[in-house]
């Protein structure tokens, strides 16, 4: 239960980084395709248009015209992605800016401050993304150093829950405030024992939700599921578990059987805007082929997306060669729709203990 509704678990959040779906999407269209949870980006929207802006703009959810839960990523994995513009040290991270390359320094407390201020329902912990592989002894760092960051986060947390703090804000934000949910992110590359140990550690800060980070970046699927297996054996049973950044539809159905919550991915938005579009199994078609040419069927005939009832595979390769802009929309749109009600689909399987046939019922 957020401020701003339940969620339906297993579920696919749709990645709107900078308050938009990259395809043209609007808030209408997000509902229209079942999406339950938008995803914004705190390190982007604190760049760029300012995080006190969209605050004093009534928040994200007034600021993008969304009703429903937002989830705001900490910046961290966008700060760590800045290889070479960046400084860690144990107060935080300074970077230049990848819009006007002006110097910011973050802290834990500075990420924490910057999704209240969008008005985020859940809030991800400061964290250090490592890079796989990384040397041990820098991965035995970076895990205690996440884990001070995260104490420090929970107690900026606290502190702006105060009444006295809260008073100082916004009335047009304040809903939001009152309940901040504030997930942990468990490190530790694919280092068995110190994913295991930052878990057990991390578990017991009882917070309200916890992720797995760092993984899909890289490093072998199977190697990703054998750390989602390590893992999963030392989170809280009964708090929801976010696999952060992944993935695909396969990624997605062998992750849930190991017990995730949370999605998200930039893929099916980024693969739409391309002409890379999914079908009901699983697999996908290249819109752009010839083969599509003079197609007057839909995308695919099980799917029941806006695209799906009016557009023809002919009619959309068109746009797409014709470099027109609904092409990535229409795309977008379908693939968006695709994977959210390829959650719902899990939730009903496993509901009725079917879910072992839709697992085999997707294409690997």
């Amino acid at each position: 239960m957020t401020s701003h509704g339940v969620i339906q678990t297993p579920v696919f959040m749709n990645v709107a980084t900078q308050a938009a779906i990259k395809g043209a999407l609007s808030s209408d269209d997000l509902s229209e395709i079942h999406c339950q949870v938008a995803l914004a980006n705190t390190y982007h929207l604190h760049i760029r248009p300012g995080d006190e802006l969209i605050r004093d703009q009534g928040g994200l959810h007034k600021f993008m015209v969304w009703d429903k839960p937002v989830l705001t990523d900490s910046g961290g994995f966008q700060i760590f992605s800045l290889a070479d513009l960046r400084k860690v040290t144990e107060e935080g991270v300074a970077f230049n800016s990848h819009v006007d390359g002006r110097r910011i320094f973050m802290s834990p407390e500075d990420s924490i401050r910057i999704q209240i201020n969008l008005g985020s329902d859940i809030i991800m912990a400061f964290d250090e993304c490592v890079e796989i592989p990384s040397p041990r002894s820098y991965v035995e760092e970076s895990c205690e150093r996440t884990y001070r960051w995260l104490l420090r986060c929970k107690e900026e947390v606290l502190k702006i829950k105060n009444v006295e703090q809260m008073n100082r804000l916004p009335a047009s934000t304040a809903p939001a405030l009152l309940q901040p949910h504030l997930w942990g992110i468990n490190q530790g590359a694919t280092f068995a024992d110190l994913r295991i140990s930052h878990m057990q550690r991390i578990s017991e800060l009882d917070l309200p939700g916890y992720a797995i980070g760092g993984l899909a970046v890289g490093e072998p699927t199977e190697t990703m599921y054998e750390t989602i297996e390590i893992v999963e054996e030392h989170m809280p049973e009964n708090k929801p578990r976010y696999l952060m950044g992944v993935g695909t539809p396969q990624n997605i159905v062998e992750s849930v059987a190991r017990g995730v919550d949370f999605f998200d991915c930039v893929m099916p938005a980024r693969n739409g805007r391309h002409g890379k579009l999914y079908l009901y199994n699983g697999d996908s078609i290249n819109i752009n082929n010839e083969q599509y040419k003079e197609d007057g069927g839909p995308i695919d005939t099980m799917c029941g997306c806006p695209v799906c009832a009016k557009f023809s595979r002919a009619y959309i390769r068109h746009l797409f060669k014709a470099g027109e802009m609904l092409a990535m929309r229409l795309a977008v749109m379908h693939n968006l729709y695709y994977y959210n009600t390829l959650m719902e689909r899990i939730r009903n399987a496993l509901d009725y203990g079917t879910f072992d046939e839709l697992r085999k019922s997707i294409s690997f």
